[in-house]
């Protein structure tokens, strides 16, 4: 009987957080896109040992490296969502909560 309950409360614990991921992987979905539509190219290969970080407007992108793509800055990405499908944004963000806002002009 208390392994019945155990496990249920388990279960029960466990179903918000299978939830929270598959938002999460909506908006890792959406990021993804995003960088996609933003490239970034760079002249030659680097030399060994040497780190090559990208910005865009200011704001860190991230260190380039061969074989995966940088992921957008917060603007960029903020500007991707204002144009994005809205039902594919609210199904990231249902709440808005942790969803970048577009800097004010």
């Amino acid at each position: 009987m208390k392994r019945t309950l155990s496990l249920a409360a388990l279960l029960a614990l466990a179903a918000p957080l299978a939830q929270a991921a598959n938002e999460n992987a909506t908006a890792r979905a959406l990021r993804a896109e995003c960088a996609s539509q933003h490239p970034v190219a760079m002249e030659g290969a680097p030399a060994a040992h040497e780190y090559r970080f990208v910005y865009n407007k200011g704001e860190y992108r991230g260190e380039q490296q061969a074989g995966r793509a940088l992921p957008c800055s917060e603007g960029q990405y903020a500007q991707y969502l204002a144009s994005a499908d809205p039902a594919r944004v609210m199904a990231a963000y249902p709440t808005a909560a942790g969803r970048p806002k577009a800097a004010a002009k």
